[in-house]
């Protein structure tokens, strides 16, 4: 499979596929150094841009340094993330034809006050990139807290996205 990075409606650049790719199938892989959160807010404090992609509870991330960076948000992704031995995996949901953006659900966390707008124009668009249960948490009563997610597909680190 042959993936590219061009110009993207979504945001900036983006992640394409040159071949079709078939329901099931791992894409790409999110690679780069692994940071703890504490030394990624403050290698990144004042940056407007950077990949991180959180582990587990998100207490380590990865500094995105890959194809799989400029894979964009959409809230009709045709991919999810899954997270195998401390790696993480961008796999088809659906079958991909040749020459479409990759994209996944960026179930953003973590924003402090970014509001995290989506721009995927999807006809499900939710307006923002924060997943459902961040969305519910935010919105939620001091002292309330949102139910846990069933499913993960992704979990960027939101003020870390420009």
């Amino acid at each position: 499979m042959g993936l590219i990075i061009r110009s993207s409606a979504i945001h900036a650049a983006g992640c394409y596929t040159t071949t079709p790719i078939a329901k099931g199938r791992r894409v790409a892989e999110y690679t780069g150094p692994r940071l703890t959160k504490d030394e990624a807010d403050v290698l990144y404090e004042t940056s407007p841009l950077t990949y991180l992609f959180g582990l587990g509870d998100g207490s380590v991330v990865i500094d995105g340094h890959c194809m799989a960076m400029f894979i964009n948000h959409s809230c009709d992704p045709n991919c999810e993330t899954s997270e195998e031995d401390g790696r993480v995996w961008i796999n088809s949901i659906k079958a991909i034809p040749a020459g479409s953006e990759i994209t996944y659900d960026y179930c953003l966390y973590d924003g402090g006050d970014d509001e995290a707008k989506c721009n995927c124009g999807a006809h499900n668009c939710r307006g923002s990139m924060y997943s459902p249960e961040e969305q519910r948490k935010r919105r939620a009563p001091e002292g309330k807290t949102a139910r846990a997610s069933r499913k993960k597909r992704g979990n960027r680190i939101a003020r870390m996205r420009g």
